[in-house]
């Protein structure tokens, strides 16, 4: 699980990545191809070819961090690629359904109240 402080913007890279990139590939792809800073503190999350694989970099202040996941069925929900380098930003909570395997664009409530108090 991941604790995201206020203020830090998740990023995801449209399109695919290659998964065999680790820390250093991944900031020079940050910099260089997104044209953002990966020491800033923010997210970037980035989807394999297959779409069950993604990584998460981010700058905690000490070194970088790498989370990963691989679904074992399923696959993640990624934008359409509109731009070569493009990102679109994402919302905590539309991150963790990301991780989950929600699709976090049009999540379905199962619940809503019918009387008040």
């Amino acid at each position: 699980m991941l604790i995201i402080p206020s203020g830090v913007k998740i990023h995801l890279a449209l399109g695919h990545t290659d998964m065999r990139k680790g820390f250093d590939s991944l900031a020079v792809l940050v910099q260089e191809v997104l044209k953002k800073d990966p020491f800033s503190g923010h997210l970037f999350a980035f989807r394999g070819r297959k779409a069950d694989t993604m990584k998460v970099l981010f700058w905690d202040g000490n070194g970088l961090c790498l989370f990963s996941k691989r679904l074992q069925q399923g696959r993640f929900i990624w934008p359409s690629l509109r731009e070569p380098g493009g990102t679109v930003t994402l919302t905590p909570a539309q991150l963790a359904m990301l991780i989950e395997g929600i699709d976090w664009r049009t999540p379905e409530r199962t619940w809503k109240p019918t009387l008040a108090g």
